[in-house]
């Protein structure tokens, strides 16, 4: 039996270069014979973190939103993937804010072990993602049994759906997922 992933897309954009980037992981971690859950953040109500730090002790949030299905199903995965479009050098708002309201994460005995994170940019600079996945590095630091395991970006890519012509790149991204 394969792994149980979570592939969390956090473009607000349909068909998005980053999303383009998540199905193709999508794809190949099934083709490996994964048990992979695809979740968009498009039409997910995701409110900011209020800080109470209940969840600390209970493991829920305080806030009822759609947060608290996808914090539990990253809770229960072996393998969490993060895409995001890169915004000024950083990851997208959604998904910061979602990272955020995963606090209740912190004190649980949560399963994931293995995190990827999965960019697109318009700035052809490789090092466009650097702030991004330091702070999704950061997010890892706090979760002793996990990792990144994986990252990859896509640069010089601003326009939808321009990640469909760029094979080479899908072909590496499906090399990442089936490998997981």
């Amino acid at each position: 039996m394969g792994k149980n992933t979570v592939v969390i897309s956090s473009t607000l954009r349909k068909n998005g270069n980053s999303q383009i980037l998540a199905k193709e992981f999508v794809r190949a971690a099934k083709d490996a014979g994964n048990n992979v859950e695809f979740i968009s953040l498009i039409d997910k109500e995701i409110k900011f973190c209020k800080g109470c730090l209940a969840c600390q002790k209970t493991q829920k949030c305080v806030i009822n939103d759609d947060s608290n299905e996808i914090v539990e199903k990253m809770k229960n995965a072996d393998v969490i993937v993060f895409a995001s479009p890169i915004y000024y050098y950083e990851m997208s708002g959604q998904l910061k804010t979602l990272l955020d309201r995963s606090n209740p994460l912190f004190t649980s005995d949560y399963k994931f072990r293995d995190i990827y994170f999965l960019a697109s940019a318009a700035d052809s600079d490789t090092h466009a993602m650097d702030t991004a996945l330091n702070g999704i590095k950061g997010w890892i630091s706090c979760f002793a049994k996990a990792k990144l395991k994986g990252s990859f970006l896509l640069a010089g890519v601003e326009g939808q759906n321009e990640a469909l012509n760029r094979k080479q790149d899908l072909a590496k991204v499906y090399e990442i997922g089936k490998n997981i």
